[in-house]
Parts: structure tokens; sequence; C-alpha cells
């Protein structure tokens, strides 16, 4: 399970729906269809020799291979945030342009390896690989990074560690896909950072993106997620308890985990093995009680206190409340994100991109 989607599925994201749905589909009629493969192989020589330009567009467009289809779908849906937090034409945009600056940095990075291993790269993966392989780079910079578990007691398992071990899987399915790979990241990273004012140059006209949004955006838009209850999705009373069981739970074991950060640890008796230290997600945990409450000390004359609310007018409050709704995130969303955090702005973001 992908921690850092939600279950908004698809709402708002018209052309990663678009995406899945087009080349997958196309993935498969040529599967289907073999006799046409040939017409979508990237082949470098076929273009720098035979001048057959078309295979700039067409073998860097659909995936040959089922295997990088399914990965690259798991990239593509997983990476769907971006588009419902900065728009479907930044969103686009971005694509485009990481999309025609590969296409330079593959043919540089074929050059550089002639040059210094004498060996003539002939034919690179398909599919649309480096543009996936770029959303690393805004995926790396602004998702927060919020631990889940650890496993023998060292190694830290993230919300993002799922997303990495996919793009790897789809690192190792070809021996040239490291070329692809540090062509995707190189564009990505000059397009993300502005570089030469790429972002002024590279872009898709409002003119394009009206017109998708009046003829796609019907097609592909996903439904619009119900919100009968504060957890949204229509649930049960069942469901939504839950869910709100879950969600305290995961607050509690990241309390339990960074008080154990905090305090010394202590040494096991000589001639037995601590368990726990290799598997601290594996203990024994009891039924949820709500801490218990100190009696207050005695004072002379009681005055009664304000009842403490969830999420107060501070400033820092509602600079937080902002820099979520600036995300792409609802106010109310992000006000209730923020109350069931304790004002935390990393749990805050997870929660959000996990509902």
């Amino acid at each position: 399970m992908f921690t850092t989607t939600g279950s908004r599925g698809l709402y708002k994201v018209p052309l990663s729906k678009g995406l899945l749905l087009v080349l997958s589909g196309l993935t498969v009629m040529l599967t289907l269809l073999p006799q046409y493969q040939g017409l979508f192989t990237y082949n470098l020589q076929a273009i720098t020799t035979q001048q057959q330009v078309w295979r700039w567009a067409c073998g860097r467009l659909v995936c040959l291979d089922l295997k990088d289809t399914l990965c690259s779908s798991l990239l593509i849906y997983n990476f769907r945030i971006f588009e419902r937090r900065f728009g479907t034409r930044k969103f686009a945009s971005f694509l485009w342009g990481t999309w025609l600056l590969s296409a330079l940095t593959d043919f540089l990075l074929a050059q550089a390896v002639y040059f210094l291993f004498d060996h003539e790269v002939e034919e690179l993966p398909t599919g649309l690989l480096s543009p996936i392989f770029s959303l690393f780079v805004p995926f790396y910079l602004s998702i927060p990074r919020v631990p889940v578990t650890q496993v023998l007691g060292y190694f830290s398992i993230t919300n993002k560690t799922l997303v990495y071990i996919v793009g790897l899987q789809l690192l190792t399915s070809h021996p040239f896909m490291w070329l692809i790979t540090l062509s995707g990241l190189i564009s990505g990273g000059l397009y993300y950072g502005n570089v030469l004012w790429l972002q002024r140059v590279l872009f898709v006209p409002v003119w394009l993106a009206k017109m998708g949004r009046c003829v796609l955006e019907p097609l592909f838009s996903g439904p619009e997620p119900t919100s009968e209850s504060p957890l949204g999705m229509g649930a049960t009373l069942d469901i939504q308890r839950q869910q709100r069981m879950d969600l305290l739970d995961q607050q509690l074991l990241l309390a339990e985990y960074n008080q154990a950060r905090r305090s010394p640890r202590p040494q096991p008796q000589a001639g037995m093995l601590d368990w726990r230290r290799f598997f601290p997600s594996l203990r024994r945990r009891g039924p949820i009680r709500a801490p218990a409450q100190q009696a207050p000390p005695e004072q002379t004359q009681p005055s009664p206190q304000p009842h403490p609310s969830p999420l107060d007018d501070s400033p820092a409050a509602e600079e937080q409340v902002a820099r979520l709704v600036e995300m792409g995130f609802s106010r109310i969303d992000a006000l209730e994100a923020l109350g069931a955090s304790n004002n935390d702005i990393n749990m805050a973001t997870n929660y959000l991109l996990q509902h």
C-alpha cells in the first residue's frame, strides 16, 4: 500500500487517469499485435543513421514490456498527488518539459558512453519512463518523510520507502535503464529548479489547457468523494471508529518511537538476547487507554481554566493552515488534520495524503 496516497482515488487528476488508461491500453494492444511493436522501439541507431526521427516520439511513449507498464503505472498513480497539488496544467507542463529535455539528454548520455567505454548504445527501453523518473525529484524534495516502523532496530521504514522500491524494480528491468533513469533525474532537476528559465520556455499553453479541460476532463475525471463524515468517503460508524483507532494507534507508536530515541536504552542481561531490539513493531500492545490525569494542586481560590481547543487561532496555526491550503488541500481538511495531529505539520500532511 502506498502510504503517500489517499483514498480519494483519481478525483481531480484527469491527466494521471488518462495516462494510466491510454498507455496501459496501448501496451495491451501491442502485446496482442506483435507485428506492430517494431514501430515503437526506441532505436537510437535508426534515428541517427536512417533519420527516423519519428522513433523519438513513438519509442518514448508506450512500454512494450508488461512489467515496465505495471511499475510505471504504480508510480503514475502515486505521483498523481502532484497533479492534485499543483494543478493539471502545471503537472502537464512538467511532464512535457522533462519529456523534451530527456530526449536530448538520452542522446548526450549515449554519446558519452560511446566516448568513455567505446560501446555504442543502439536501443533503449521504451515508454514514458524519463518523465516518470523525473517526478522523483519533486517527490524527494517536497514530500515529507514520516517514519512508520523499523526493521531489525536500525533500518527505518518511511511513507516513501515503497515508492523507491518500485522505482528500483523498474531500474533493474533493462541493462540500459540506468541511462533512462539518469536522463530523467537530470531533466527533472533542471526543470524543477527552473534552470535557464525552462519553465517559461517549455510549458503547456493556456488555450491548450482549456481545450483539454473541456474535452478530456469529462472523460477521465474521477468521481467526487462523498463527505458524510469527518473521515469522508461515506463510511459506516464501525469503519469510522476503526479508522480513528488506527490513527490514534499510529500517533501513539510515533510518540513511543520518539521517546525511545531520546531516552537511553536499558542494557540486556548477560547471556540473554533482546528480541525487542530487532522487532520493535511486533511488541505486545494492550488496549488503548486514556492517559491518567494528575490531580491538580490545591489552590486557595480555584479559577476556571479555559478548555483548550484542538486548533487555536494563533499566527503559527494560521500559518500551518495556509501552508496546507497552498499544497492544494481545502481549509476544512487542513483544520481537521492539524487538530488530529496536535498542530504537527508533517503528521497533518501525511494524514491528508492518506485520506
